[in-house]
């Protein structure tokens, strides 16, 4: 018997998604959409609604709904209805990155905001709210027009508001929550393409870059698709781009691999033989490069191209993700070692993360395990979190919404 077998353990993970939620609420925008949220749980008076914080809202919101948590889908509801208005360019199609008391702050077209808005969309479709399949509908076309790149096969990055480039930059940040994304729009939707153009971008990523740099995935490249490999060594520390190889995104890719890979094959599509070995191999380079490796408990947040340690700082997102991705592979494979990382993880998370006064989770710990505040002060939202608590008592496919809408969650 391990945790994830253990009903006792399931029962914890409940109560700790549910403690998640309450915190969250707090997130929602008296004007429309959602905001970050201070360490203690407080959303700022000028705070702007964000569009990736509104859609990851709304899609954790959309979960506790299938989980028939009374009074979450008026908050899907909410976010909805901020992406059909507040948050939406009715001039130039898409959505702004944030919005202001006056209108849009920050106008670009965020190829990861607009990720979130697809799952969102998605998850909401599932959980059966009004106008979430139009907003699914209008988003897949979004993607499909301006940030899929057939020729590529990966999407763009960002754009200014009228559609014209910003930047000579695509990242793998962005690129990995279009995978995300185009998993939970398949499952809704029923559409082959998304799974194809998924799995598109998962061989580029997973059968060539992965391998070719050791396990240490490069996140950052020009549009021609060039690695930047020193891309913000200046600014290590950056809280979307940072230098080096990023640990929580190896967890991430491993699992999403692994999902993909199981979706292909209960679709009767084949997958590929090298993802479930790739899988295996990123994860298995993620904890041997971020874990306990300065001699302190925890993930590093990134390393360099030598696997050292840049920035030491442990991220709450990271250990989430690790114990998703050990989840997921314990589930397809049923080796021990995931989990006893599982198990271990957890346990760190128990230690160091959880505010159990304050509520939802520290989001930033320093080198010596103290809360700080250097990439991700406060407490922003618990989208990570909570899906590390609803991942370990689903199966690995389908994705989370389209699972809970099935069943699956005794």
């Amino acid at each position: 018997m391990t945790w994830l077998t253990t009903p006792a353990h399931h029962r914890w993970l409940e109560s700790e998604g549910s403690r998640l939620l309450d915190f969250g609420r707090g997130s929602r925008h008296p004007r429309g959409g959602f905001g970050g949220l201070d360490a203690q749980g407080a959303l700022a008076d000028d705070a702007d609604a964000e569009l990736w914080i509104t859609c990851r809202m709304t899609h954790c919101y959309s979960l506790a709904t299938l989980m028939g948590r009374p009074g979450a889908a008026a908050l899907v509801d909410h976010g909805i209805d901020a992406l059909r208005s507040r948050l939406r360019d009715d001039e130039h199609g898409g959505w702004f990155a944030a919005v202001g008391a006056d209108g849009p702050t920050n106008d670009h077209k965020q190829a990861y905001a607009h990720a979130f808005v697809v799952l969102a969309a998605s998850s909401a479709t599932a959980a059966g709210r009004p106008e979430a399949r139009d907003l699914l509908d209008e988003a897949l076309e979004v993607i499909e027009t301006r940030f899929w790149d057939e020729d590529a096969g990966t999407t763009r990055e960002d754009f200014a508001r009228d559609w014209a480039d910003l930047e000579d930059y695509r990242g793998l940040n962005s690129t990995m929550h279009m995978v995300e994304a185009f998993l939970a729009a398949a499952d809704v939707t029923g559409d082959r393409v998304w799974l194809d153009r998924a799995t598109r971008i998962v061989e580029r990523v997973m059968n060539s870059l992965a391998p070719a740099h050791e396990w240490r995935l490069p996140e950052h490249f020009t549009s021609d698709g060039d690695v930047l490999l020193g891309y913000n060594e200046e600014d290590p520390k950056h809280p979307f781009r940072p230098f080096g190889a990023t640990i929580g995104h190896g967890f991430e890719w491993a699992r999403l691999t692994v999902q993909l890979s199981i979706a292909l094959q209960q679709r009767g599509l084949g997958a590929p033989e090298w993802m479930m070995p790739a899988a295996k191999s990123l994860y298995d380079a993620s904890a041997r490069d971020g874990w306990n490796v300065d001699g302190q408990r925890g993930f590093v947040y990134t390393v360099n191209w030598e696997g050292e340690p840049v920035v030491r700082e442990r991220m709450h997102w990271v250990s989430a993700e690790a114990v998703a991705a050990s989840a997921v592979l314990w589930r397809a494979t049923k080796m021990p070692v995931y989990a006893e990382n599982y198990q271990e993880w957890w346990d760190f998370v128990g230690d160091h993360h959880l505010d159990l006064e304050g509520g939802s989770w520290w989001h930033e710990l320093d080198p010596q395990l103290e809360v700080a505040g250097t990439v991700w002060p406060g407490k922003v939202d618990v989208y990570h979190a909570l899906q590390a608590t609803l991942i370990p008592r689903l199966p690995v496919t389908p994705s989370l919404a389209s699972s809970l809408a099935a069943g699956n969650l005794a």
